[in-house]
């Protein structure tokens, strides 16, 4: 039934300044009606559920975000050259390269090399 995932909506308290900083920081343009289309051909998306008590992420973070990237380390060199700390140092697991970053609001953003 499921073709593939549909996409992520929250609210947020500063439209114009959370869009710039998608725009700037992960060069995703957000388009005039305040979204994107992000392509998923040779991608995968994940689609998880946690435990309301899970540590995983903050548990007062109702969602968290994973943009997989090409990679981790080009990523990371933009990062620093634009002054964007990490939230979470790099760590390698069987499932690949992961770091956090937040956006203007603290909420927590995985990136993801596979």
């Amino acid at each position: 039934m499921i073709k593939g995932f549909g996409g992520v909506f929250w609210r947020t308290r500063n439209l114009e300044v959370v869009k710039k900083w998608y725009s700037d920081v992960l060069k995703i343009e957000i388009e005039n009606w305040n979204g994107t289309v992000i392509p998923q051909l040779g991608n995968e998306t994940i689609f998880s559920f946690f435990t309301e008590n899970d540590s995983y992420f903050p548990t007062e973070q109702q969602v968290m975000l994973n943009f997989q990237v090409h990679n981790l380390d080009e990523t990371i060199k933009h990062l620093e050259h634009i002054g964007v700390p990490l939230a979470k140092k790099k760590e390698i697991s069987d499932f690949g390269k992961f770091i956090w970053i937040e956006d203007p609001e603290g909420r927590l953003i995985e990136l993801w090399e596979k």
